[in-house]
C-alpha cells in the first residue's frame, strides 16, 4: 500500500482540489525545496507553474494545483511556511471568488482536409493561430481546465499531435490583494 498521504481514510473529508500559491526568493535552489516538500510526505503536485513577479525584489510566484482533504491542504501550507525562501501562501479554492485560467498549446498535424476541419474546432472554442504551415498549425487556447478538456477531446480525431499545458494560474476577483509581512502588494 502506497504511503502517500493521499491513503489515508478520508471518508470523513472529502477530497478537494486547491491552487496553492507561494512568493519565494527568487534563487537556485528554491522550486527543488518546494517540491522536495510535496514527494517527501507524498503529496501530489498536479500542476505546477513558476515566474518572477518581482524584479525589484527578486520574489517569484510558485503556483501549485494540488487535492488532499483540508487537514492535508493545511498541512501543506503550513509546512511551506516553514522554508525560509518562503514570504507568503495563498489557497485559491476553485469558487466564485478567484478567477483560473490555463493556457494550451496544441499542434494539428495532416492533410488539407483533416487541418480544415481541426480549424473549424478551433475557431468554435476561439483559438488563437499562432503558427500555419501547408500540413500543420499551432493553436492557442487560454481558458478553464474543463472547457479545454473538451477542445482536446474534440479536437483528438483531427490531427492533434502534441499538447503543452500550464496548468492552472489563479487571482482573486475584485481589489483584494495579497500582501508581504510588510504590507507590500505581491
Amino acid at each position: 500500500m502506497s504511503k502517500s498521504a493521499y491513503s489515508i481514510d478520508s471518508g470523513e473529508e472529502k477530497l478537494d482540489r486547491v491552487i496553492i500559491v507561494a512568493w519565494v526568493d527568487n534563487e537556485a535552489g528554491v522550486l527543488a525545496r518546494v517540491s522536495g516538500l510535496f514527494s517527501g510526505r507524498g503529496y501530489n503536485i498536479e500542476s505546477l507553474a513558476v515566474a518572477k513577479v518581482d524584479e525589484e525584489r527578486n520574489i517569484s510566484r510558485i503556483t501549485i494545483s494540488t487535492n488532499g482533504t483540508k487537514s492535508v491542504i493545511e498541512q501543506i501550507k503550513a509546512q511551506l511556511l516553514k522554508l525560509v525562501p518562503v514570504h507568503k501562501v495563498a489557497e485559491f479554492k476553485i469558487d466564485d471568488n478567484s478567477i483560473f485560467k490555463e493556457l494550451a498549446l496544441i499542434k494539428f498535424v495532416g492533410g488539407a482536409d483533416l487541418l480544415q476541419n481541426a480549424e473549424k474546432i478551433c475557431v468554435d472554442f476561439k483559438v488563437e493561430f499562432l503558427d500555419k504551415t501547408p500540413l500543420s498549425f499551432v493553436a492557442q487556447i487560454v481558458s478553464s481546465r474543463r472547457e479545454i478538456d473538451d477542445f482536446i477531446k474534440k479536437a483528438k480525431p483531427f490531427g492533434l499531435a502534441s499538447i503543452t499545458r500550464t496548468g492552472p494560474l489563479a487571482m482573486t476577483k475584485g481589489s483584494e490583494t495579497i500582501k508581504d509581512n510588510k504590507g507590500k502588494v505581491l
